[in-house]
């Protein structure tokens, strides 16, 4: 399903996936960079994801090994996905499977001690290099970001792993905003009514 493999089993054991966010600031230019490099950007995929989150856990407090779970449905196909942040909330040991039944998986988080936080709806093109997978996503209420992922082993630091993946970026050379949240955390900021 797009950058999300559709992985892990037995291949991922021992490994988690590390990422770095940014808000794209122009688009073309972005675009431009990458294809000078050989990437090829996917058609956009639309991805609706339902964020949750264990009970008794609240925005605002540390997602460091607290476990997350999502449901993405994409191209009629639903992906079922726990995160546990490591370092930070973006290096992640991370499980996945796909589903068949949404609504009964949604019934079973939630008898699980999980709530839904938010809704993410985005247009996603992917393309890959030298093993890192790229991501631009057009996040309904939020925008538009770059993220570029890897899978680095458990044991390996998560923040070196994200100072090698913004070197990588930086070298693009094209204006971009460095983003440390998740987009769960940024459509629900976004949603907030203002005071």
């Amino acid at each position: 399903m797009g950058a999300d493999k559709g992985r892990y089993g037995d291949e991922r054991a021992g490994v988690q996936e590390v990422e770095v966010k940014y808000r794209v600031l122009d688009v073309e230019v972005l675009a431009q960079a990458l294809a000078a490099l050989g990437v090829s950007l996917s058609p956009a995929v639309r991805q609706d994801d339902q964020a949750y989150a264990p009970v008794g856990w609240e925005y605002g407090q540390p997602k460091v090994n607290v476990p997350f779970a999502r449901l993405r449905t994409q191209d009629g196909q639903h992906l079922f996905t726990v995160k546990k942040p490591l370092d930070n909330e973006m290096a992640c040991a991370e499980c996945e499977s796909e589903i068949v039944d949404r609504e009964q998986m949604h019934a079973a988080l939630t008898s699980m001690g999980f709530y839904p936080t938010v809704r993410i709806v985005k247009a996603r093109r992917t393309g890959v290099l030298n093993g890192l997978s790229l991501c631009l996503d057009e996040v309904e209420q939020v925008g538009v970001f770059l993220e570029v992922e890897q899978l680095v082993a458990c044991g390996e630091s998560g923040e070196a792993a994200q100072q090698r993946l913004d070197a990588f970026v930086q070298s693009l050379g094209v204006p971009l905003q460095r983003i440390t949240d998740t987009y769960d955390s940024l459509v629900r900021a976004a949603l907030l009514p203002t005071a």
